[in-house]
């Protein structure tokens, strides 16, 4: 919906550019773990994933009125996942490779299924589910649920357990447009 109001409207005003860099920088790192383990499914949805998420920041940055902090954004994902290769090349043993990104894949996956946890305060104090958006909701508790059962299936924990909080998070937001139906919304 975010790439329709951008193209429909020819602005990224109230659109939010970190949510297009996290998840590009989280598909590149799950893409790299699935290059290491040949997990071809890993390897298939992350890649398309980081070609739309490149796509979306390409269209930002086309849209953007400051390209300059949205450069400046880009360059330094840029330089995170180049250091992270060339940590994950160069500097950790072969052996160890798989496990060391399985687990810096989980952490920043962890975190960002928390990070909505932020607005959740703010959807209490207010009593209003408007900032919430419910389709991401859904997307998230499909996608969240779809890569913890993949990961049982593979015994892989690096799969299963940052998922987990996917799922958790979810079902808290779909508590709260139960409990803050928009029909309550009052209007400023």
């Amino acid at each position: 919906s975010d790439l329709r109001q951008m193209l429909a409207t020819k602005s990224v005003e109230n659109i939010q550019f970190l949510p297009f860099l996290t998840t590009d920088a989280n598909n590149l790192s799950w893409l790299g773990y699935g290059c290491l383990k040949g997990d071809g499914t890993v390897i298939t949805v992350n890649a398309i994933g980081a070609t739309l998420q490149t796509l979306y920041i390409l269209v930002y940055l086309y849209y953007s009125p400051a390209k300059r902090p949205v450069l400046l954004q880009v360059l330094l994902l840029l330089a995170v996942v180049v250091t992270g290769y060339g940590y994950f090349t160069n500097l950790v043993d072969t052996g160890m490779r798989l496990t060391h990104l399985g687990l810096f894949c989980s952490v920043f996956t962890i975190t960002m299924y928390l990070s909505p946890l932020a607005d959740l305060a703010k959807v209490i104090r207010s009593k209003s589910t408007r900032c919430l958006s419910f389709p991401l909701t859904v997307t998230t508790l499909v996608a969240s649920s779809s890569w913890t059962l993949y990961g049982l299936q593979l015994h892989d924990p690096y799969i299963t357990v940052p998922n987990v909080p996917g799922i958790v998070t979810s079902l808290v937001r779909f508590w709260l447009f139960q409990r803050y139906r928009p029909e309550q919304d009052k209007p400023y």
